[in-house]
């Protein structure tokens, strides 16, 4: 065995979690992603998905996938940057930035290559990138690919924040970059307060709306929106990959800055292009998410029945105020245990455990969807109250 091998032998995590008969990932599903999917031949409820719109069956947007491949193929073979350019992909670019109230869009072939591609990207050796603590990893490696130098302040601590933007130079560019929604613990960040602090000092701000998009604002535009602040935000940045059904990812700014990043951001130019179905789908899921807000009305219904259900069982689910609801358990093992537990009842759901949270903060991520019903949530709670009986996590 070379060096190489024997150094990466050492990781047996996986192994052993599968010898305890817990491990919890790559869970096959032979069904379409919805309210209910096929694992092992068996119904599961599903809720794990990030689909917030519930949109990715929809006919209309499997049809729009069908129309775009028989007319354009099935992928682009070659980057936006040379051959991989569409009419499509420009249509596409002009309605995002209209919908969050942008000069302009670009868009990336997965929401992780955005942040990626624009973090490391828009500032220089002098400049700084501040971002908390609880950010996605996307942009996470953003910032270290960017050879700017990193603030990170504590979740959503406004203090912290405006101690690292006194640590700046008052003439030097200053990237505060932040989740609109938490993915884990699905709190909202405190973006009135972001955007105060960045007039007070100077600093530009972007937003990453993967998690709030299709949930926040109007016709689901996100937190920006929600808050009034999309003029105030200097980047809005979304993910096809959930609400909007489909793949790729996008950054909304002004002209000037997409001048830049169309010439300078390594994920863009050297990434072939989102296919045409993917494309197609995208503009499918905006007709809808415009045109029926009921959707997204039901999402919130759902979400505060679920939330008030969680909070009387006596289950531990932070501060969050959105369709993702973490349930805390705080202990990686039994984590990992629940979530066989609650497959095995049923109940699809994502185990979060360390290093994506410290060993004390590990949950089960119970997340909805707009085409989920209140009597599938019902059962779902009456599900979990049973496992978590059995694990002594409630009375």
């Amino acid at each position: 065995m070379k060096l190489l091998q024997q150094k990466l032998a050492q990781y047996d995590e996986p192994q052993k979690a599968k010898a305890a008969g817990v491990y919890p990932y790559f869970r096959a599903i032979s069904s379409e992603q919805d309210t209910e999917v096929i694992i092992n031949g068996k119904k599961v409820l599903m809720f794990g998905s990030n689909c917030y719109s519930g949109l990715v069956n929809h006919p209309k947007i499997k049809q729009a996938a069908i129309e775009a491949i028989e007319k354009y193929g099935t992928g682009c073979a070659g980057s936006p940057f040379l051959n991989g350019t569409l009419d499509i992909h420009k249509d596409l670019e002009r309605r995002l930035a209209a919908y969050v109230g942008k000069e302009d869009a670009m868009i990336y072939s997965t929401g992780f290559g955005v942040n990626l591609g624009v973090v490391s990207t828009l500032t220089g050796r002098e400049d700084y990138v501040l971002w908390d603590e609880q950010d996605h990893a996307s942009i996470i490696e953003g910032r270290r690919l960017s050879f700017s130098q990193s603030l990170k302040y504590k979740h959503n601590d406004m203090a912290s924040l405006e101690k690292q933007l006194q640590r700046c130079a008052p003439d030097r560019v200053k990237l505060i970059v932040t989740d609109g929604v938490f993915s884990m613990e699905g709190d909202v960040c405190k973006l009135p307060d972001i955007v105060e602090l960045a007039r007070k000092y100077d600093a530009s701000v972007m937003v990453d709306e993967a998690h709030g998009i299709g949930v926040f604002g109007r016709g689901g535009r996100g937190v920006c929106d929600h808050f009034g602040l999309s003029d105030e935000v200097d980047l809005i940045m979304g993910t096809f990959s959930k609400s909007f059904a489909s793949l790729g990812g996008f950054i909304a700014t002004d002209e000037v800055i997409t001048n830049f990043l169309r010439h300078h951001s390594r994920s863009y130019i050297f990434t072939a292009s989102i296919t045409p179905a993917s494309t197609a789908a995208v503009g499918a899921a905006l007709d809808i998410m415009e045109s029926e807000p009921e959707r997204q009305q039901h999402l919130w219904d759902i979400t505060h029945y679920a939330l008030e259900g969680f909070r009387q069982m006596g289950c531990e689910i932070g501060h969050t105020e959105t369709p993702i609801i973490p349930l805390y358990i705080r202990d990686n093992y039994k984590t990992f245990a629940i979530t066989r537990d609650l497959l095995n009842e049923g109940v699809f759901v994502n185990p979060v455990v360390s290093p994506a949270v410290a060993p004390t903060d590990t949950l089960i991520r119970f997340s909805l969807m707009a085409t989920h019903t209140k009597e599938q949530v019902t059962i779902a709670m009456e599900k979990i109250q049973k496992v978590f009986r059995a694990h002594q996590l409630i009375d």
